[in-house]
């Protein structure tokens, strides 16, 4: 007989041991992430997050094993587990809500760029300090702007490059210096910890004639290759972007990773190159040099280790310097010495000489900058160094800035996380006066040139016509590498994408296909509105220009666009029942412009009809009689889809007049336009009825004496699957009831559904961007709600109507968190639609 006593006590003594294991697990997890050998801790957290812990352990153990994963730069795994973190219903604040950021980050680097901008416009919700999320929020709403150049540009992958970290070229006499963690002729290296990557040495091609090069793979959304250490990695790791806060434990770090050997990559570069000096490359780390105009002296970047003393920062962690060395010929480098300005408790690193050797360029964390590392400039004299300068916040930002380049005409070439980019660190541009003011603005050097993965070490020669640069972009190798680039044409000039959006000024909504004229500097293009109301221009730098829009059935209207501005919105009025149709050929019945008579197929049921001039015109009725009226009017009209604004023919639009009941019908042409003459004095009703088509139809109200002859009724028709805006909709500020205003827009919509019994609805409600998302959400779910029972309460089932919300999250115009617009603009977001689920 089993002792159940005895069984339920092994039982919790087995519970008791594996518990320990996994704490013991997560203790060992969290230690090699306390000593920053991210790999080694990525690894155990996965293992430890498949034991049982606690809701806080497993929200601490996700949190440190998706930084891990961003250390070494694994953005695929990266993105996954903030992904889990931020999807786990709560909201996170203080330190966690980093996440936020360092999701959109990962995104951008897989190439997502539509998700990474919803993902930092929640970053810019939780963290409203951090400015960085509107300029990557505005570039991912039109990255192609950065590929305006693209055609100019070749990049070519070079021969020198292992399967090793290869980076940070600088020209030396007739070739390259560069850092490598390759092991020629080394035999056995440390490794690093922080991703078990060797430690990194200068390298020397003495030729650039024997470059060899092949095209190279520049996207950075294809398919990654994958390693197998106890987790899947993407290729092309490192750790140079490392992010850094000042006064933080900084890790005296910058490249290289080794842990993808064996997929398809030689462990001998095609161009051989050698070990650049034994007196320099040291068993820790050396990286990014710069060499004197004479080639006389190196000014290198290093671990803290000099004369074979290692020296750690305080909170014992060794950090980069800068240093000095002569050359004494044959290869030979001595008299090392550390730059005036290094310290043991922050890194300097990546120096740039000046062409004349005045001004040196480098990077730091000291205290006192403006995010991860910053760029600086101080004098150099004579080897006598000067007081560091911070370039400032126009150059410098939350994030890092590092590998600074100054070419032989005194340009600024640098990489960025914290500038808006195509994702980790993107090259960009800036021309300084007196070696530390920025004049005019940054410019991102666009594709080729960068990708959504590291692009850095840029160096080029004074026009930019060709020069190298580092990347870990996918199909380049295991890890960074090394490409030339030259350029073959003009760029084209810098400019500021401008978006400019037509509407109606009554019902807010967009207009598709208006004429804007664009007239900067006296010369004017013509351009036309997309499906969206919305034209895309691009403004160069201090200039202005004049923007008239102008569409059929409406005044034009003239406004300015100034510089700065990333959106111009142009209001356009109606012509009160006036329209400028075109009276030429019309398919399905004809018009002359000389005003004879038109010829249609009509029937009536009534008689009626007579002309401006007196004169009797006849209608064939079913009667066969022809009955005058005092005077009559034309209605001309075009009958297009809802989805995409073609025209569409074999429609039958039918004109019931409601005064005696009488109706006419017109089958239209390919051009969709119909025509039809009607009497003075009289409402009339115009619909529409297409196979797999509906439509709401339109009114004419009573049309006097005198005015105009011509009145425009354009009809729209919808198919399943169609989203209609519901004209004249909207609501006030966090409200959900329907103004009166909004009333009879429903109504139709009631009229419509009776006459279309077997159509379904979903019937969709949004908001605008100000208060917070969940309110926001709240509120649109609760309109559309009240958008249902009102249809209810017209007779319409409620079984053929879905109510849902979507707040804040598809608004019309850039109106979002931060950007400050008038409440008419405000007003455009608030609005209801419908989605045609079933038409039959």
């Amino acid at each position: 007989m089993i002792n159940l006593k005895k069984t339920g006590l092994m039982l919790v003594l087995a519970l008791l041991v594996v518990a320990k294991t996994f704490s013991q697990s997560l203790k060992d997890a969290e230690y090699e992430f306390n000593k920053m050998s991210y790999l080694n801790a990525a690894e155990m957290f996965e293992q430890v997050l498949k034991g049982k812990l606690s809701d806080s352990e497993k929200q601490s153990a996700r949190m440190k094993l998706a930084y891990a994963y961003r250390q070494i730069h694994d953005s695929q795994n990266a993105e996954r587990v903030y992904r889990e973190l931020i999807s786990g219903g709560s909201q996170l604040s203080g330190d966690a809500s980093k996440a936020y950021l360092y999701y959109a980050q990962a995104l951008a680097s897989n190439g997502k760029y539509k998700d990474a901008q919803e993902a930092y416009e929640k970053y810019s919700k939780v963290e409203s300090a951090d400015k960085r999320s509107g300029g990557f929020q505005k570039l991912y709403k039109n990255v192609e702007t950065l590929n305006k150049n693209a055609a100019c540009y070749k990049v070519d992958y070079l021969s020198i490059n292992s399967d090793k970290a290869d980076f940070s070229p600088m020209y030396y006499k007739n070739g390259l210096v560069f850092n490598s963690s390759r092991t020629e002729g080394t035999g056995l290296k440390r490794v690093f910890c922080w991703d078990n990557s060797r430690f990194l040495d200068m390298y020397y091609l003495t030729d650039l004639t024997q470059l060899t090069s092949s095209a190279a793979g520049l996207g950075g959304s294809g398919a990654n290759k994958t390693a197998s250490r106890g987790t899947e990695r993407v290729v092309g790791s490192d750790e140079y972007t490392a992010p850094t806060a000042n006064d933080t434990r900084t890790v005296g770090t910058f490249g290289g990773t080794n842990i993808y050997q064996g997929y398809g990559y030689s462990e001998t570069p095609q161009t051989k190159t050698q070990r650049f000096s034994k007196t320099l490359n040291s068993k820790y780390h050396e990286g990014p040099m710069t060499f004197s105009s004479d080639g006389k002296k190196v000014i290198f970047t290093r671990n803290n280790y000099t004369n074979g003393k290692y020296k750690t920062s305080s909170d014992k962690i060794n950090k980069l310097k800068i240093y000095t060395a002569d050359d004494k010929g044959a290869g030979q480098w001595n008299n090392i010495k550390e730059v005036p300005f290094n310290s043991n408790e922050y890194s300097t690193g990546h120096p740039s000489l000046s062409k004349d050797d005045k001004l040196m360029y480098f990077v730091s964390d000291m205290p006192g900058g403006f995010g991860g590392t910053d760029l600086y400039v101080v004098q150099y004299n004579g080897g006598a160094f000067g007081t560091p300068v911070n370039l400032g916040p126009e150059i410098n930002t939350a994030g890092n800035e590092m590998f600074p380049f100054v070419d032989e005409r005194g340009n600024l070439y640098f990489s960025s996380d914290g500038h808006a980019g195509l994702g980790d660190l993107d090259i960009f541009y800036a021309q300084l006066t007196d070696g530390s003011k920025l004049k005019g603005k940054i410019k991102n050097m666009g594709t080729p040139v960068n990708s959504s993965k590291d692009d850095f070490g840029f160096i080029a020669d004074g026009e930019r016509k060709m020069g190298y640069l580092s990347s870990n972009r996918k199909r380049g190798g295991t890890d960074d590498d090394i490409y030339r680039f030259t350029r073959d044409c003009d760029e084209k000039p810098d400019c500021e994408e401008v978006q400019i959006i037509v509407y109606d000024a009554e019902s807010k909504m967009p207009l598709d296909n208006a004429d804007v004229a664009v007239t900067v500097d006296g010369k004017t293009e013509m351009k036309k509105t997309d499906s969206n109301g919305t034209v895309k221009i691009c403004v160069e730098e201090g200039k202005e220009c004049e923007l008239k829009a102008s569409r059929e059935g409406y005044l034009p209207n003239t406004v300015a666009c100034k510089e700065g501005e990333a959106t111009v919105d142009i209001p356009l009025s109606r012509i009160k029942d006036v329209a400028s149709v075109d009276s030429s050929s019309v398919q399905g019945g004809t018009t002359t412009t000389d005003g004879s008579s038109t010829t249609y197929s009509q029937t009536t049921t009534t008689d009626g009809g007579t002309a401006v001039d007196g004169s009797t015109v006849g209608y064939q009725g079913t009667t066969g009689n022809t009955i005058p009226c005092p005077a009559t009017k034309t209605i001309r009209g075009r009958v297009t889809a809802n989805k995409d604004k073609r025209a569409l023919g074999g429609v039958t639009v039918t004109l019931r007049n409601e005064c005696d009941g009488s109706t006419q019908s017109f089958v239209t042409g390919a051009d969709g336009r119909y025509q039809f003459e009607i009497c003075e004095g009289c409402d009339y009703t115009i619909e529409a009825a297409k196979d797999n088509f509906g439509s709401r139809g339109n009114k004419i109200k009573k049309l006097g004496k005198g005015g105009p002859r011509t009145v425009n009724a354009n009809l729209s028709m919808f198919e399943q699957g169609d989203v209609v805006a519901i004209d004249n909709i909207y609501y006030d500020y966090g409200k959900c009831n329907i103004r009166e205003d909004a009333s009879r827009e429903l109504d139709k919509l009631a009229s419509m559904m009776k006459r279309y019994r077997s159509m379904t609805v979903e019937i969709r409600s949004h908001t605008d961007s100000r208060a917070t998302t969940e309110f926001n959400q709240k509120v649109s779910e609760g309109r559309s709600q009240a958008v249902k029972k009102y249809l209810v309460k017209r007779g319409v089932s409620a079984s053929r109507i879905e109510a849902s919300g979507y707040g804040e999250s598809q608004l019309l115009n850039e109106c979002a968190d931060g950007v400050e617009c008038s409440e008419e603009q405000h007003s455009a977001n608030r609005r209801t639609e419908f989605k045609v689920i079933q038409l039959k």
